[in-house]
């Protein structure tokens, strides 16, 4: 039997069919109508956020720190909403690996691909920068099936959700690659293609440095600046959001960030901080508050997270 046929027969092992069944699960609600998924969504995120005790006091943490100047209702508010948003995305990504293109087209609402198609003028690729959002996975999918990518993925250690991820993700042309495959990358950009890129949890500072966000310092990959620095590939920023109710979602391609990276790798990290707050503002409760994304604190400063 060839390695190939091995891997695949692993796949089916005892200690793997609960997964199976699961994917199988969601394969069938992915194909529920939209309003039953948010009916449902919505209450598989009321069980999580009371199940989920570590993540939620994650997200109480960042929310507090984000928005020092809010009351308390109006943070427990967003603070539900929250875990409402990440049911909805249990049920939301599995429509995205499995709707149909067609349907899956319906859903967007797309503003400003003029930017991309002029980035991509230039010969030298496209950086494309987008947050984590709860709704990341349809959006993606989305976007992809308007121009094709390249995105960094991390392996999962349970091989079925892997091979499914991949699967999914690359369903609409997306080409995975590795974080630590810089040659991938870097071909892409040097064949004029797009790169999707979320550069905003803490990877901690091997490949970054302390950037504001929201008035805190937060370990953040001052890679996109680098990058841009290395290849004179322009940075091209992407808004997304899924809108009320079943209005689908909203993709906006913004204009190429002019006079990027500059000579000042932080400063140009900042602008891109800044970004991903606008992204924030214009749909808080779909930001990914259960990352620490303060994990990595400044000597002197005290943990946000309780050990």
């Amino acid at each position: 039997m060839s390695g190939d046929g091995r891997a695949d027969a692993a796949l089916w092992a005892v200690r793997w069919w609960p997964t199976w069944l699961l994917v199988g699960l969601l394969a069938v609600l992915g194909r529920l109508p939209c309003r039953a998924r948010l009916g449902l969504g919505s209450a598989l995120g009321m069980v999580m956020r009371c199940v989920m005790g570590r993540r939620r006091r994650i997200a109480q943490a960042n929310i507090a720190l984000c928005f020092p100047a809010r009351d308390e209702a109006w943070r427990r508010r967003l603070l539900r909403g929250h875990f409402a948003e990440l049911g909805i995305a249990v049920f939301e990504t599995a429509a995205a690996w499995t709707l149909p293109g067609a349907a899956l087209d319906r859903m967007l609402r797309l503003r400003g691909r003029e930017h991309l198609d002029a980035a991509l003028t230039k010969g030298r690729g496209a950086i494309v920068i987008a947050a984590h959002l709860t709704s990341i996975e349809m959006s993606m999918q989305l976007a992809s099936r308007q121009q094709a990518g390249h995105s960094i993925y991390r392996r999962n250690k349970n091989p079925v959700l892997d091979r499914v991820i991949l699967a999914g993700r690359g369903r609409q042309r997306a080409v995975m690659f590795e974080r630590e495959d810089m040659r991938t990358l870097l071909r892409a950009l040097k064949t004029n293609r797009v790169v999707w890129f979320s550069p905003d949890q803490d990877h901690g500072l091997a490949q970054g440095a302390f950037v504001e966000f929201f008035g805190q310092p937060a370990a953040t990959v001052t890679t996109v600046a680098r990058l841009a620095a290395r290849t004179g590939a322009p940075v091209v920023p992407l808004l997304y959001r899924r809108l009320p109710g079943c209005a689908g979602y909203e993709l906006e391609v913004l204009a190429a960030l002019e006079d990027f990276p500059g000579d000042d790798a932080v400063a140009a990290t900042r602008r891109i901080n800044q970004l991903i707050e606008r992204q924030v503002f214009l749909a808080p409760a779909q930001y990914l508050w259960v990352h620490r994304r303060f994990k990595t604190r400044p000597p002197g400063l005290a943990p946000v997270y309780a050990a």
